[in-house]
């Protein structure tokens, strides 16, 4: 009799394999329940080695909700600066060394605005603005607000939608009309509680409010936008009647400017430029205005927003990495702990190949339910952050399934080395250890 029978004649029952090897091998599902009953026959060890993938894919999900959702909320406030707009403001004031703030200067009329809108190609919409802090009265109550005195164009430029009633109109401005068109906070506070969407939209239609003692008629109640800064609290009046019967004065606090077509916002943003000197009779390199592309703030928070969304992805991707290493730390310790019954394996006829598929297998078993119970624990986690701190999220379909997949490559990629470690074993010196 061999060595290698005389061998296999004196094993125990703890050296026993699992039915169905042979000299042909196992099959797929053979090595995957071999690979459950492998784990399952250490629980906590096997629970501490998915800890670092459970973490990792929970991590990643977490991360990319709060990233979408802080991005969509950052869209979603950047609509209220309308698409395409160009905004022009007044310049600074100079007094010796001293020099006042941007718009300290009373430099730009509605004839500028006007000469925009007849000189500049590509504009859609032009309105100026001419704007102030006022008290509301209706009935008996009253709310600090900003007044803006602006063309209708304005709220098309601003992308303002009405809730209730009608927009101002052109036959408003033409005829002077002491019309008003509210902000939802306003709304809210003059005829509901104060607090936000207490005062209905339909209910202050057609009501009388009275601005520096002037009566207005509510025309119209726009959709809210909301924001961490009220977007909502302000009213609407046309140009000419601010102009004349509210701020009683010429020059405007800024102009606004809808430029058609995204692609020409740069050169509109130098015709404007060149104008507006002209206009002022510029001789000076300096100017007296500010000319502010709202496009490039929109993308600059986009951009701030996708940066550190990948960031921090990255940062909780290191989690995975570092649970991969657990697992071929463990796989590793396995490999040691089943070296003699690798050996049987091998000596009954198993192939390299079947002795690393096994090995394979359980660590990518490992990380693949890591990564399922990786990615309930981040849904339910941002479900928690959400509710309890408030914050916007948005759970995407798509970020399971990739830090699911990228959970499962890491058990390959950091698998195999112990499996072929484990099928490069030579079978008599397997069958003598100890």
């Amino acid at each position: 009799m061999s060595a290698t029978s005389t061998t296999l004649a004196g094993l125990g029952a703890e050296d026993r394999l699992p039915a169905g090897t042979g000299s042909r091998g196992m099959g797929l599902g053979q090595s995957i329940a071999t690979a459950f009953e492998a784990i399952g026959g250490n629980k906590v060890r096997a629970l501490l080695t998915m800890l670092g993938i459970i973490i990792g894919v929970g991590a990643v999900i977490v991360v990319i909700a709060l990233g979408q959702g802080s991005s969509a909320s950052v869209q979603q406030r950047l609509a209220g600066l309308g698409t395409n707009v160009l905004t022009i403001s007044p310049g600074s004031t100079g007094f010796g060394g001293f020099r006042a703030g941007a718009g300290s200067q009373n430099t730009l009329t509605e004839a500028d605005a006007s000469a925009i809108s007849s000189q500049i190609s590509g504009i859609a919409g032009v309105s100026p603005v001419i704007s102030g802090n006022v008290q509301v009265v209706a009935g008996n109550q009253n709310w600090s607000t900003r007044v803006s005195a602006v063309y209708p164009s304005y709220q098309t430029i601003e992308n303002w939608q009405p809730s209730a009633g009608s927009l101002l109109t052109g036959q408003d401005e033409q005829s002077q009309a002491n019309v008003v068109v509210l902000g939802q906070t306003v709304v809210d506070n003059l005829y509901g509680n104060g607090s936000a969407g207490s005062g209905s939209p339909s209910a202050a239609i057609g009501q009388t409010i009275r601005i520096n003692n002037v009566p207005f008629q509510v025309e119209g109640v726009l959709t809210s936008k909301g924001g961490q800064t009220d977007q909502d609290d302000f009213v609407l009046v046309p140009f000419t009647t601010g102009k004349i019967r509210l701020f009683n004065r010429t020059y405007v606090n800024q102009i606004v400017a809808q430029v058609t077509d995204a692609s020409q916002m740069t050169a509109v943003q130098n015709q404007i430029t060149s104008l507006m000197r002209l206009q002022h009779r510029l001789t000076v390199p300096t100017n007296d205005f500010n000319v502010r592309n709202n496009n490039t703030i929109v993308q600059s928070a986009q951009s701030v927003s996708q940066t550190m969304t990948l960031l921090l992805t990255g940062v909780a991707a290191v989690s995975l990495i570092v649970g991969g290493i657990g697992i071929m730390n463990i796989m590793l310790v396995s490999v040691t702990e089943r070296t003699r019954e690798i050996g049987i394996r091998i000596a009954i006829g198993a192939r390299m190949r079947d002795v690393m598929r096994q090995f394979l297998i359980e660590a990518i078993t490992l990380s693949a339910l890591g990564g399922l119970i990786g990615v309930a624990v981040g849904v339910v986690a941002t479900m928690v952050l959400s509710r309890l701190a408030g914050w916007s999220t948005l759970i995407a379909p798509t970020s399971m399934v990739l830090s699911f997949g990228f959970a499962a490559l890491v058990g390959i990629f950091f698998g195999w080395y112990p499996a072929r470690k484990a099928s490069q074993l030579n079978p008599i010196e397997a069958l003598r250890y100890e």
